[in-house]
């Protein structure tokens, strides 16, 4: 359709849009296109994402009642939430068996008779689909990991290699299912599952015999303790593992053979997973692990990153948008890694493809911009840190050295022309002890309530006291051999530190002198920290070809 027709149809919504305004899933709407034939034609969009006229949704469920009363998809759900509450994945398995077995006689009544219902009219793999669209938003909501989480499920497909027909795909902390299905969608690819939580996995399986995905085996365990496909060797392995657990079994797997590239210490599990993943793939097989960013430069994991690096295997890091784990606030990062298919082809891969989506829209695209992604030599890479985090490379390449060289330069040339006035012109006084004979313990005025403190610093609480001139006295040296203990200690001893006597006029003209030449100092500082910025830009620009010599 051309964009004037579409523009003529008035306001667009998408399915998804149209199943929050009817409350149901839009494995519903998707069926209501199927089976209504007065159902509204899409007036815009893609095949896979059609766009329809919100006037003509809203009169067709009008016509056809959707929206104005409790679907009996939404009632199925309330139900099944008032029997299993928190165990929303007992109910969808025994949901799942019922359907795929053709009766109902495990399931409580007021369950069993909704569903009943439904299945008079519904598929049962729509159904299971709408059960699981619930269940999987209600998990985002939740803030629960039971589930990948949409957003990554599609920054997964999207990075996934291109496979054969006839692949064979492994998720071995497979949940229930979402990821290694959608990643592996062609029909005939081959998919293996490991789950530990029995329930997930039951309803992984029963969801893909539904489903009509005969080349589906997933199995209950504990993938990193008890392997239930140690010979399983695959195109392609996905995994979303378990973040930060200790207890992954590190005491009783340090001999496993698993560990080709270092055993993991106990922080680094998702380690332990990754090199799991990694031992089940063919030569030139293929990982997309789901990490947290903090793997990518943990001092824990930096030998285990660096055989990543050092042998070629790791080929792409990617930092998704945040917001996209939605179960959590922490940042992700997806690992590619792939298998060398021989012992000399580790040079034909000499860089690391990093990818930094952090400033993008969580459902935004997942294209890289030409500044959002850089091929950094392996040799940048092993340094003592081997930190991968794709930022910390991309900034350094997208740098506009020429200006940041420009404007730190012209900061120091400011600072320092700046220093010879704040230096006080100063004459020579009565002598070295000139003072002491006029001077007072800064105990007395403490006690006679000039003097307070304000966080540990000294300060006048009288108005014939200046703050400046109180405090410039007392970091003379004079008055610091005052402030030492016999051990050599500083400590500010008001008992022993002395300022002169002055009139408050006087203790002005001081005062203004000492913070000029606090003033000169705190420059001083800033200076030294500068230049070192300013040396290090200049070099990193020199080596990296963002400067050169002027002619």
């Amino acid at each position: 359709m051309t964009e004037n027709a579409a523009t003529s149809a008035g306001v667009l919504v998408t399915g998804a849009e149209i199943a929050r305004l009817a409350g149901v899933t839009r494995a519903a709407v998707s069926n209501w296109r199927r089976r209504y034939e007065d159902f509204p034609a899409a007036v815009g969009g893609a095949a896979n994402s059609p766009l329809f006229a919100l006037s003509e949704v809203q009169s067709w469920l009008d016509k056809q009642r959707k929206g104005q009363e409790i679907s009996p998809e939404v009632e199925l759900w309330q139900a099944l939430r008032a029997v299993y509450g928190e165990q929303m994945v007992v109910g969808l398995a025994e949901v799942a068996t019922a359907l795929a077995g053709g009766s109902l006689p495990e399931l409580p009544d007021g369950v069993a008779d909704r569903l009943r219902q439904l299945a008079r009219t519904e598929m049962p793999v729509d159904l299971v689909n709408g059960l699981t669209e619930r269940f999987v938003d209600s998990a985002r909501r939740a803030g629960s990991d039971q589930v990948t989480p949409e957003r990554i499920v599609r920054a997964m497909c999207h990075f996934a290699p291109e496979l054969p027909p006839d692949a064979t795909v492994f998720d071995p902390a497979c949940g229930i299912g979402v990821l290694l299905l959608s990643v592996a969608s062609g029909a005939d690819a081959r998919c293996c599952g490991q789950e530990a939580d029995a329930d997930s996995a039951r309803f992984a399986q029963l969801r893909a015999d539904l489903l009509g995905r005969e080349r589906v085996t997933i199995v209950e365990g504990d993938s990193l303790r008890a392997d239930a496909w140690p010979d399983l060797r695959v195109d392609l392995v996905v995994c979303d593992p378990p973040a930060g657990v200790t207890e992954w079994g590190r005491e009783e797997l340090l001999l496993d053979s698993r560990w080709e590239l270092g055993t993991p210490s106990k922080a680094e599990g998702e380690l332990a997973w990754l090199q799991h993943a990694y031992a089940h793939t063919e030569p030139g097989g293929h990982v997309l692990m789901v990490m947290p960013a903090s793997v990518a430069y943990r001092k824990a994991g930096r030998r285990i990153r660096a055989e990543l690096v050092r042998r070629s295997i790791l080929r792409q890091v990617v930092a998704l948008p945040p917001g996209t784990a939605t179960s959590h606030s922490l940042p992700v990062h997806v690992w590619c890694l792939q298998r060398p298919e021989g012992a000399g082809n580790a040079d034909k891969n000499p860089t690391v493809r990093m990818v930094d989506l952090t400033g993008n829209s969580p459902d935004g695209s997942l294209n890289p911009r030409t500044d959002q992604v850089a091929d950094v030599p392996l040799i940048e890479l092993l340094d003592d840190t081997v930190d991968l985090t794709p930022g910390t490379h991309l900034r350094a390449r997208h740098r506009d050295y020429p200006e940041e060289y420009s404007t730190l330069r012209k900061e120091v040339e400011k600072r320092i022309s700046r220093l010879s006035t704040l230096l006080p012109e100063l004459v020579a006084g009565g002598g070295p002890g000139s003072l002491d004979a006029a001077a007072t313990s800064v105990a007395d005025l403490a006690r006679a309530g000039m003097v307070g403190y304000e966080d540990s610093e000294p300060i006048s609480t009288s108005d014939q006291l200046d703050t400046d001139y109180l405090r410039g006295f007392l970091r003379s040296s004079v008055n610091a051999r005052r402030s030492t203990s016999a051990s050599g200690t500083h400590r500010l001893d008001v008992r022993g530190a002395r300022i002169p006597r002055m009139g408050i006029d006087e203790q002005r003209r001081y005062g203004s002198v000492f913070r000029s030449l606090s003033a000169f100092e705190q420059d001083m500082r800033e200076i030294g920290e500068l230049s070192r910025r300013l040396a290090d830009l200049a070099r990193d620009g020199l080596a990296t070809g963002g400067l050169s010599p002027e002619e």
